[in-house]
């Protein structure tokens, strides 16, 4: 029950005992015994009605959450903004190879460093090596590039590419569409200096082949990025990057879209730009 409705609800139990028809007072008691018995009985009927008021104007205040001044007399504190609630600050404004760059110096620059760095490097374009080694060069640190460069080429070899139906460059057969694209849900700070972050991103991922006879079809995923983050020549870069399985929901109960719904989606939806 909402506030409003309480608040009518009192108006109508009062309305309801406080009108009646009064006849003009000729100093005789018209009806005896009779009349004193009806104006007890209508202050009782006020009287109870006035019990029934005051409890639900007590019950409405009890539900409004505590708003009032806490018993003791002291101040109640505000609970704090959700930690991935919008900071509000503009999102970055220059790109290198389509990558967002210049990042703040700061606990929020380095989350939305993150998300973006957990959406290039989970996508489609690191399935062909050129693609994917201007993206490590865009986003590693110097002193990791090789090394993220080894591992990522050993994670899309050619018979991975193969397995899932892919030609040598990552390119998806005639009359399939590839999907690979990650949505960041949210991001943790575990740790922070203004030389170094650790960050984690929680992600929602789409990966597979969009077409009638795809042995691969699309399916969903859940898993949480891990990036440690150096600061170097004015922004974040890439040290390390891992990934693990979950936090995973339950699926709901929508019903599944057809492969060619899916395709047409992927083309027709752009990815987005993350940013705190």
């Amino acid at each position: 029950m909402s506030l409003g409705d309480e608040h009518e609800a009192s108006g109508g139990y009062g309305g309801t005992g406080q009108t009646r028809t009064r006849l003009p007072d000729t100093g005789a008691d018209l009806y005896g015994g009779a009349r004193r018995a009806g104006r007890s009985s209508s202050r009782s009927l006020v009287t109870v009605v006035g019990v029934v008021v005051l409890l639900i104007a007590a019950i409405a205040f009890a539900n409004r959450g505590g708003d009032g001044a806490p018993a003791d007399g002291g101040t109640r504190e505000k609970p704090e903004a959700a930690a991935t609630a919008p900071s509000g600050k503009q999102p970055v404004r220059t790109k290198a190879d389509g990558i967002p760059t210049g990042f703040a110096r700061d606990r929020q620059g380095a989350q939305s460093a993150a998300a973006n760095y957990a959406v290039v490097l989970w996508s489609d374009r690191m399935l062909n090596a050129g693609e994917r080694h201007r993206i490590l060069e865009t986003t590693a640190d110097p002193s990791a590039l090789d090394r993220l460069r080894s591992g990522f080429d050993a994670n899309y070899s050619a018979d991975f590419l193969e397995n899932v139906g892919l030609d040598e460059d990552g390119n998806a057969p005639r009359g399939h569409t590839l999907v690979n694209r990650t949505l960041p849900v949210g991001t943790k700070v575990t740790s922070f200096s203004t030389a170094t972050a650790t960050v984690e991103v929680w992600c929602n991922g789409l990966f597979g082949l969009a077409g009638e006879d795809s042995t691969t079809p699309v399916t969903s995923g859940w898993f949480t990025v891990t990036f440690k983050l150096n600061w170097r020549d004015g922004d974040w870069k890439i040290l390390e990057a891992s990934q693990r399985t979950g936090p995973t929901p339950i699926t709901g109960d929508d019903p599944v879209s057809g492969a060619e719904e899916i395709g047409e989606a992927v083309k027709e939806f752009g990815g987005f730009t993350y940013a705190r």
